[in-house]
């Protein structure tokens, strides 16, 4: 793939384009089931077997240039073309807030499109149902911006692609990656794989954030999900097999943060306005290796 003629079609692609390259991945996600390459698709649960390497990315919101420097700097899909057990992972939020919501999309998706079965897409507070869909969201208004006259034939089109998205990625006896938090609703892999978007548990994956102070659970200022405690963590971390919940959805000033007596790891990928932290960070983890704790992990944080 020509990474440099990709990202510069990403700001110049037509309406059409974009919208084929949507209705593509959204015709891939919705046959995805069983076997695929080293993952196997239950519902909206992405199990990935523990073997090979993943590149973990938080939130993008827009910010094309955070994601060019993760692909340079990682070369990771130079990997992916050598080694089926190489997995890109990304944590949701791909768009509002950043300047180029469509360019990141479209990277995102050619991505999907050229390594079918070693991306995988989760679904964030900012690809949620309209019900519970993040705001501010200005999606649209780049739509409108970008193209013209029946933009609205390509926000239709990137709706359904967010119904498609999947709710977790677990990994045994090692990692749960989602994109907010977890619920204590969640007593099973199952409860995750459940494709029902009005539920509680799929509002606290992708709303709720960790709190240092509180034991168990309790509302959350954002208006939706909960703030959930150590304890919580940790009983939901047994009930799926993990040992370490792996999420973005909070800007972290060093673009990473680890809660809850290491088994939090906060993941936030794109940098500048309106967050202002000063960076951003991605991982880049050997999945077969063991580690009881976040802060295990350093040393295969990127900052940025």
């Amino acid at each position: 793939m020509d990474y440099s003629k990709l990202f510069g079609d990403a700001f110049t692609l037509s309406k059409d384009r974009f919208i084929e390259a949507v209705a593509q991945v959204t015709d891939i996600l919705r046959v995805e089931k069983g076997r695929v390459g080293n993952l196997t698709i239950n519902k909206r649960l992405v199990e990935h077997e523990p073997v090979g390497e993943a590149l973990v990315v938080g939130d993008l919101h827009g910010d094309l240039q955070s994601l060019k420097l993760i692909i340079e700097t990682s070369q990771f899909e130079k990997k992916m073309e050598k080694r089926q057990d190489a997995t890109m992972i990304f944590l949701g939020d791909y768009g509002d807030r950043g300047p180029n919501s469509v360019g990141v999309y479209y990277v995102i998706l050619k991505l999907k499109l050229a390594f079918p079965s070693q991306v995988v897409l989760l679904r964030g507070n900012h690809e949620a149902p309209d019900s519970l869909l993040g705001v501010p969201h200005d999606l649209p208004d780049e739509f409108m911006q970008r193209f013209g006259g029946d933009w609205q034939l390509a926000y239709e089109a990137i709706k359904t692609l967010w119904g498609c998205l999947y709710n977790a990625v677990s990994v045994k006896e090692r990692y749960l990656m989602v994109h907010g938090g977890v619920s204590p609703q969640i007593h099973s892999l199952d409860d995750l794989a459940k494709d029902d978007s009005d539920s509680k548990i799929s509002e606290d994956l992708l709303w709720s954030d960790p709190d240092e102070q509180m034991q168990g659970i309790g509302g959350s200022p954002r208006g939706a999900g909960i703030l959930f405690g150590k304890h919580v963590t940790e009983e939901v971390l047994e009930r799926v097999n993990a040992k370490v919940l792996i999420r973005g959805h909070e800007a972290s000033r060093d673009g990473f943060r680890i809660n809850h007596n290491g088994k939090v790891l906060t993941l936030f990928s794109r940098k500048g306005s309106p967050y202002y932290n000063r960076f951003g960070a991605y991982l880049q983890l050997p999945l077969a290796e063991e580690f009881e704790t976040a802060s295990d992990l350093s040393f295969y944080i990127h900052k940025f």
